[in-house]
């Protein structure tokens, strides 16, 4: 294989790169009245963009697929006889210009015939530039060309994306997503197994030796096969094909291959969201854990119960968890969400407005996380999921009136604990029903009695001014006809909270 690359690419281009200007293009420009007298015809010379330099020396000065306009003001007069051209041109050659374009106006009538024979010798394309026609009006050209190009790769990536986004949907997804980027890229597609076996390709089978180079290739990406860190992607040319690898998902060892025969600007781009999709169809929930949770989320759907459920989950007992980003960040986004699931062991999450909701299985109790305000319940069977959840918010409540990162729901026995639920219940009802018909007044009550008749911490709690909180206190006491600064009242009221 011919240079192997295998940089790192971590996310994939959201846009492909400006594409350059064929030569060829330039010259049929008709306003700009372009002639080449000099080096190859080449229909695959490009240029990236147009330079102007009156320097004997440009080399310093050029990033390499220039076409490089002069008007010879640096020409000595016994340039001809000597070897000042061959220099010249030499330089921008070893720079990696892609042409020349001399000027005849206003120092020199015609081009320089020791230029026009180096430029031969050196391949380097010379263009004649007619008086008429300006440098700037040239270098706009280009402009103009590369902005057309550019607005036709993006339609093309465009058209491209959405057509693989609906092959992804179809019946035969990865299949279909593979014939339909072989198409989109004019090549040949294939998606190697973590065993580095073929699971499918799409395309026409590429000339001999391409095939076994493309799996080489692929071997460079897959983890576990190489020294040192993975790269996530990998390129390299075997004859005329252009090959490339892309390791799919979390390490699994899914590998897209691609073989093209030319490497076009939004071919990359293309590839890249191929490879997301393909990640998605290979990843996590077509393994064991996904495919149960996905059973468990089609019974319960079903009508089962949690206790039903639970054990394709992973778990006997489980523990709620509500976060909130810490302080007056940003409301979390699904990736941050994620983030935070991982962290806390778990793929079971949730996020509704500023809160995420993770379902953590096991016995283990969750840490404070960097830059998150939490409140966790206790562990619970699968039959207490709604109370935890319950419990959980009102530990998020608490911490973030305490400016505490992580609060933990008690579940040490208690003297409440002595008196039969049903009791406790029937005594709850019957003390708390003035109150009971307004949700926000029991809650801003329980917030209150938990945070010790704290009127700041309470409206920071449930996010109201503190004079609302006064006000529902004022409510609660008028209606229950009690006096709360009583700790009797308040003990038995708290009891009464816990339980109704």
């Amino acid at each position: 294989m011919e240079g192997t690359s295998t940089v790192p690419d971590t996310s994939a281009p959201p846009v492909p790169p400006t594409p350059p200007v064929p030569l060829t293009a330039l010259l049929a420009r008709d306003d700009l009245a372009l002639r080449q007298i000099a080096g190859p015809a080449d229909q695959d010379t490009v240029i990236h963009w147009a330079h102007t330099s009156e320097m004997a020396d440009p080399y310093p000065y050029l990033l390499g697929g220039e076409l490089l306009l002069t008007a010879g003001v640096h020409v000595p007069e016994a340039a001809g006889s000597g070897g000042y051209f061959d220099d010249y041109v030499s330089r921008i050659v070893a720079a990696g210009g892609a042409a020349l374009g001399f000027g005849l106006a206003p120092v020199h009538d015609t081009v320089p015939r020791a230029l026009v024979a180096a430029c031969d010798a050196y391949g380097l394309p010379l263009l004649e530039v007619p008086p008429q026609t300006t440098f700037s009006g040239v270098a706009r050209a280009v402009w103009q060309l590369m902005a057309q190009a550019r607005l036709a790769e993006l339609r093309r990536v465009t058209e491209a994306q959405q057509s693989l986004a609906a092959a992804a949907a179809r019946a035969d997804p990865v299949p279909a997503v593979l014939r339909q980027l072989a198409q989109r890229v004019g090549g040949w597609t294939v998606l190697y197994g973590p065993d580095g076996a073929e699971l499918a390709r799409g395309g026409r089978t590429p000339e001999t030796g391409v095939v076994p180079a493309l799996a080489e290739l692929a071997a460079v990406v897959r983890p576990g096969t190489a020294h040192g860190p993975t790269p996530s992607s990998a390129s390299d040319t075997v004859g005329g094909s252009h090959l490339a690898a892309y390791a799919l998902g979390a390490g699994r060892g899914f590998v897209l291959g691609v073989s093209t025969p030319r490497r076009d600007t939004g071919d990359h781009t293309i590839a890249s969201v191929a490879a997301v999709l393909l990640s998605l169809l290979t990843g996590e929930q077509q393994s064991g854990s996904g495919a149960a949770r996905s059973a468990a989320l089609v019974r319960l759907l079903l009508g089962a119960s949690p206790e039903a459920v639970a054990p394709l989950l992973g778990g006997d007992r489980w523990t709620v968890v509500h976060a909130r980003p810490a302080g007056d960040g940003p409301a979390p986004d699904a990736v941050a969400a994620s983030a935070l699931g991982a962290a806390l062991g778990s793929a079971l999450v949730d996020v509704s407005g500023d809160v995420v909701r993770v379902l953590v299985p096991g016995e283990d109790e969750p840490a404070a996380q960097p830059g998150w305000t939490c409140g966790v319940s206790a562990p619970v069977g699968p039959d207490e999921w709604a109370a935890a959840d319950t419990r959980a918010a009102r530990a998020l409540a608490r911490a973030r009136a305490t400016r505490t990162a992580l609060v933990r729901h008690g579940e040490r026995p208690a003297l409440a604990d002595l008196v039969p639920p049903s009791d406790a219940r029937t005594h709850a009802r019957a003390l708390l029903a003035p109150v009971a018909g307004t949700p926000a007044l029991t809650e801003t009550l329980r917030t209150w009695l938990s945070l010790h008749g704290s009127w700041d911490r309470t409206a920071v709690a449930l996010s109201v001014h503190r004079n609302t909180v006064r006000q529902r206190i004022a409510r609660c006491s008028a209606l229950l006809a009690v006096d709360l600064d009583d700790p009797d009242v308040r003990m038995e009221l708290w009891f009464a909270l816990r339980h109704e």
